[in-house]
């Protein structure tokens, strides 16, 4: 006979608020859109201008292709969007490629996927900041000697603010991306009513980058823009990655932001490629071709230098999206035993707090190895993505053939064009920039792979052991003795036998005793002292030829538990908790060599009683 219960939610009385679910410290669609997608918004600022370095290698003839390729990238972008959209609505506890290679493609390709993405967050953050000091640095140039230790500075102040949680970072971030996007539209709305530059002050004096030897324009470098134009794609998946972030309802509100990026990236990229054109735009060493088209559109005036300002500000904080799509990542890979457990613990504020500090950390050791350089990063970004891109569309398309619903050709068609778009991307860019440091990118995925299988069998070896998944044999009672380490006698050593006895059927103190003739002496007043409390616990001296303290006490551990079988045996170690902070300095430490020895070399249960002294 089974017996059902039903639970109602416990009215709120009048005048109190109701508990809270976490859902006020989750995005809606315009804070999300602020905070995963900075690293799409910032793209304007390098993905053009990859373009019209590519093509400058064919002269004037090749840079009147700028639109051409610019479509085709604005065409991939809305592939991309339809498809990640579809994505959030099939995949809602989120990880994007990860999630979608897992069900479709298999454990391994989504291992590469997950790899591929991990590396692109970690490259991400190290770019965005770079990017962003080197804009800083080029205005001010005293502090290019610095530019290290505020690369540091502003890794340190976004990791603050996501720790606080990713509203917080989505509410600290919002103005600089209205600023610059407003900005942005701005500087297109008013170079379309131009017939040509009102100041080129900027690229005054810069030597031109257009070959004077014009090579012909073929299939090749036409595919080399358009996998360097791509670039301007990176962190579209973003917001695909975080949908547990998001607010009831998730689904909806994520694809409302997927469409937001996509329609806002997509509007940016073709008005600044028409500025292009319409002003004939060269690029110059030195200067950006962003910088030149708002000089060109607005003239070189305050309306200029807040463009180069809010880019700046942008492109360093754009590293936020890494901070916002990572941590749900390694929570899923945690989750299905890919990753250490410990990130998928959540913090107050729905924050991944220890998926945020690893992020933090291997940013900064990969900030310190390029001493602060964009350039050292640059060849190794946007690969990963393209690789997580074709994982996508590929899985999708094995999605809609297994679910065959209404016009499901239609969208197999897509995904599979758009596979084919960013697969050609990833090799084109891996190819060209194989030499640059992609190499490396090529070697840490496979290795990236590896290790998420080794956490993978280290936890299914665990689980083995631990029984995990079945039903485990009726709890019984044992014997229970436990072993008090005790060096003088003092109200921690009455609280601790009190807690022992409180614990055990048996309980013995124990004491380490050493054969210089100052310790014998401490030894015999210890002795006498005992006697004279008496305190119906047997003292066990525990002779030692060596200064050693805590392996005495785990070879004497290991003699009763061989002396008495079926007997638990507990170690309580008594310590003191001081009153402040910097008064732990002052402890002896020899709870914890105790408890060390105990834990490395005994079955024992460690206990460890903390006596207040507030």
């Amino acid at each position: 006979m089974s017996i059902v219960t039903t639970e109602q939610p416990d009215a709120v009385p009048a005048g109190e608020e109701p508990p809270d679910t976490g859902e006020r410290h989750r995005l809606t669609a315009v804070t999300g859109l602020a905070a995963l997608s900075l690293d799409a918004m910032a793209s304007v600022a390098y993905g053009p201008e990859a373009i019209v370095l590519v093509l400058a290698a064919a002269g004037a003839h090749g840079l009147g292709l700028t639109m051409p390729v610019t479509l085709a990238i604005a065409a991939l972008l809305a592939v991309l969007v339809a498809s990640y959209r579809q994505v959030i609505a099939a995949f809602p506890d989120g990880g994007g490629s990860y999630a979608v290679a897992k069900r479709h493609l298999g454990a391994r390709t989504s291992l590469v996927a997950a790899a591929s993405l991990v590396l692109d967050y970690v490259l991400n953050v190290a770019v965005a900041v770079t990017a962003g000091v080197a804009a800083l640095t080029s205005a001010f140039p005293a502090l290019y000697g610095g530019r290290l230790w505020l690369c540091l500075a502003v890794l340190a102040l976004i990791t603050g603010v996501n720790l606080r949680g990713i509203v917080e970072s989505a509410k600290v971030f919002i103005v600089p991306t209205v600023v610059f996007v407003g900005s942005v539209f701005v500087l297109i709305a008013v170079g379309l009513f131009r017939s040509h530059p009102v100041s080129t002050v900027t690229s005054a004096g810069h030597a031109s980058v257009v070959a004077d030897n014009a090579m012909a324009v073929g299939a090749l470098l036409l595919l080399k823009a358009f996998a360097a134009g791509c670039a301007a794609l990176t962190g579209v998946e973003a917001i695909a990655n975080a949908v547990p972030s998001f607010r009831v309802p998730r689904v909806r509100r994520a694809q409302r932001a997927e469409v937001a990026l996509g329609a806002v990236l997509g509007l940016m990229l073709i008005g600044l490629s028409v500025l292009i054109g319409r002003f004939h735009l060269e690029p110059v060493e030195g200067v950006t071709v962003l910088a030149q088209l708002a000089d060109a559109s607005l003239g070189h005036n305050e309306a200029f230098y807040v463009i180069q300002f809010a880019t700046m500000i942008l492109l360093a904080l754009s590293a936020n999206t890494s901070f916002g799509g990572l941590p749900v990542l390694l929570k899923l890979l945690a989750r299905d035993n890919y990753a250490p457990h410990v990130f998928a613990l959540k913090a107050d504020r729905q924050v991944h707090r220890h998926g945020v500090l690893a992020l933090a950390v291997v940013s900064a050791a990969l900030l310190g190895f390029s001493g602060g350089d964009t350039n050292t990063l640059v060849p190794l970004f946007a690969i990963g993505v393209f690789v997580g891109f074709t994982i996508a569309q590929v899985g999708m398309v094995r999605h809609w053939r297994l679910e065959r619903g209404r016009g499901w050709h239609g969208k197999a068609l897509l995904n599979g064009f758009g596979a084919v778009l960013t697969g050609v991307a990833a090799v084109v860019v891996t190819a060209s920039k194989f030499t640059e440091g992609a190499w490396l990118i090529v070697i840490s995925l496979p290795l990236l792979v590896v290790a998420f299988e080794a956490v993978h069998r280290a936890y299914g070896r665990i689980g083995e052991r631990l029984g995990l998944g079945r039903i485990p044999e009726a709890p019984h009672r044992e014997r229970s003795l436990v072993i008090v380490p005790v060096s003088s006698l003092s109200r921690l050593t009455s609280e601790a036998l009190t807690a022992a006895a409180s614990l055990g059927d048996e309980v013995r103190a124990v004491t380490v005793c050493y054969p210089d003739p100052e310790d014998r002496a401490r030894t015999h007043a210890l002795d006498r002292a005992w006697t004279q409390w008496d305190p119906g616990v047997e003292l066990v001296r525990l002779p030692c030829e060596r200064r050693s303290l805590g392996r005495p006490i785990a070879a004497y551990v290991r003699e009763v538990a061989v002396a008495a079988p079926g007997t638990r045996v507990t170690v309580l170690i008594p310590e003191t908790e001081p009153e402040r902070l910097w008064q732990r300095l002052l402890q002896n430490q020899r709870g914890t060599v105790v408890a060390h020895a105990v834990r490395r070399e005994t079955d024992a249960v460690i206990c460890r009683l903390r006596f207040r002294l507030s």
